[in-house]
């Protein structure tokens, strides 16, 4: 399965064509919820646009030679949700996953899924349904597709805290971690990957460990991260060695933290409690402890920001004292000053090869350069064929230098 996320039917088709050839469907991504699929304008921030789904989706049923699938996020009304569904699957969508929240539930503010939604939708449509939300172990799965009748079920943090969830166990974190870094080595990838999944791997490990979960942090290379990933298991490995019987997980773990297991992410109030005083009581350091350390910001100062701050010591990051930019008619992104189309550069750039414009606030010159090649293909047919042009083809060069000279 190869995803995307578009919201121009012929650049999303042109893409999957690219793609159709090293995979069994083309996914559309409707369902990312995050702040950089609204700045971009796709994701689940597309789903009041029916008529430019049902458009993109139309055209890639007609054009690709594999199946198109959907995910989507849920409306907070089940009818509506169910119109949605049935919408995408009457486009020609052949496969529908549906994430039981809704674009707004993300982060802290997640809450529960709703399998309610997800049961309704598999009743309306004809197509295979599958379902996204609140798998954390296997018998999550199971009691998902009793509950919800889906054809399948996927699962995204669970699966990422406990690789091996689908197949019903619970292995030692770093049979997973060591498994993971071996196709690491194999198949190369940004370091930043690497560290978030370990992040993930090691979760609970790390809450304990926290001087190993600033190294890892840190930490510059992929040996490096193989080292951090060696002392935690040595550490952990130490601590079962020492281990009492009888003794039992704490911070109420089901298993021991060097297990595989779920990470509930504690919802508002919780995560107040945790950052509040009890939490510094228990030696937990907060989020921005090494920052606070390594320069005495008493502002809790991002990393980027310092840096921002090092460059200008007269940089500000107050919200209140930022200034205020118009927005682009397309995607709400800050629009360019001198734009001719009121948008932003990329959607100015869009519109301006659409339309063979030119935008000089933009430096976007299709319609200049356009009239420039016709004037220089006309050039090139006086001086191949002078008898033709003095009798009729010279009349072109010059429509066109008279065309180029009336619309400036």
């Amino acid at each position: 399965l190869s995803q995307f996320c578009a919201n121009d039917p012929e650049v999303f088709v042109q893409a999957a064509l690219l793609a159709q050839d090293y995979c069994d469907a083309i996914d559309l991504n409707l369902g990312c919820p995050q702040m950089i699929a609204k700045r971009g304008h796709y994701g689940a921030f597309l789903q009041e646009e029916w008529d430019l789904l049902q458009r993109m989706i139309l055209l890639a049923n007609e054009k690709l030679s594999v199946p198109i699938t959907c995910k989507i996020r849920v409306f907070p009304e089940i009818d509506k949700t169910v119109k949605y569904a049935q919408m995408l699957e009457k486009a020609g969508c052949q496969l529908l996953t549906v994430h039981g929240r809704t674009k707004e539930q993300k982060g802290p503010l997640a809450g529960v899924a709703s399998w309610e939604h997800i049961q309704a939708v598999r009743k309306a449509v004809s197509i295979p349904v599958f379902a996204n939300g609140n798998i954390q172990c296997l018998s999550d799965v199971e009691e998902c597709i009793r509950k919800t009748g889906v054809h399948g079920v996927m699962s995204a943090e669970g699966n990422l805290h406990n690789p091996a969830l689908f197949e019903g166990r619970n292995p030692l974190v770093w049979e997973m971690a060591e498994e993971y870094l071996e196709i690491v080595q194999k198949y190369p990838c940004p370091l930043s990957y690497v560290r978030a999944h370990l992040f993930k791997l090691w979760h609970h490990t790390l809450q304990v460990y926290q001087q190993l979960r600033e190294e890892l942090a840190k930490v510059k290379t992929l040996e490096g991260i193989v080292d951090v990933n060696r002392e935690l298991k040595l550490r952990c490995q130490e601590e079962i060695a020492n281990q009492k019987g009888g003794e039992k997980p704490k911070e109420g773990l089901p298993f021991f933290h060097w297990i595989c297991q779920p990470y509930i992410r504690p919802g508002p109030k919780e995560r107040c409690k945790e950052n509040g005083a009890s939490g510094t009581e228990k030696g937990v350091r907060g989020k921005r402890a090494l920052e606070e350390e390594e320069d005495g910001n008493s502002e809790l100062l991002s990393k980027n920001k310092q840096k921002k701050k090092l460059r200008n010591p007269n940089k500000s990051f107050d919200p209140s004292l930022k200034p205020k930019y118009a927005k682009c008619d397309q995607c709400g992104n800050p629009k360019g000053n001198k734009c001719v189309f009121n948008m932003c550069r990329g959607c100015c750039k869009k519109r301006a090869f659409r339309e063979t414009a030119d935008c000089p606030g933009h430096g976007l010159l299709f319609k200049t350069k356009y009239e420039k090649s016709l004037s220089w293909q006309s050039s090139q047919r006086v001086i191949q064929n002078p008898e033709i042009s003095r009798r009729g083809d010279v009349d072109v060069g010059e429509a066109a230098v008279l065309k180029e000279a009336g619309d400036s």
